[in-house]
């Protein structure tokens, strides 16, 4: 799979994935979800669009075949199992609560401490 980004076109080989993890964003009363996946020559990509999740979908499950015949397959969360639709499809409302209680909670220590630093 190959993309544009900022820093050039970078491509991942779908069939030697290692991680694949789910980062979730908020904007707007609204939850985003990137799918960061990661391939053994250590390149990284980041995918949010619907076809893209299909062919990693369908690359995790060739893996995990190959997984029952004795080959490791790549670490992918269970949020991001969750969101692709794959077994066991739990996960994703825990995962989505804490990246929002992680968000609050580090945004109102921010404003602690600049609010201390401003006052002395």
């Amino acid at each position: 799979m190959t993309a544009h980004t900022l820093t050039g076109e970078r491509s991942v080989d779908l069939d030697r994935i290692t991680t694949v993890r789910l980062l979730t964003t908020f904007s707007y009363g609204s939850a985003y979800r990137t799918l960061l996946v990661r391939d053994a020559h250590g390149v990284r990509l980041g995918i949010t669009t619907e076809r893209s999740r299909r062919k990693l979908r369908r690359a995790i499950e060739k893996a995990d075949a190959n997984d029952a015949r004795g080959a490791p397959g790549p670490r992918v969360s269970r949020a991001a199992r969750a969101h692709l639709g794959l077994p066991p499809r739990r996960g994703l409302v825990v995962h989505t609560v804490l990246a929002f209680l992680l968000l609050t909670v580090s945004s109102s220590l921010y404003v602690v401490a600049v609010l201390r630093l401003g006052g002395q």
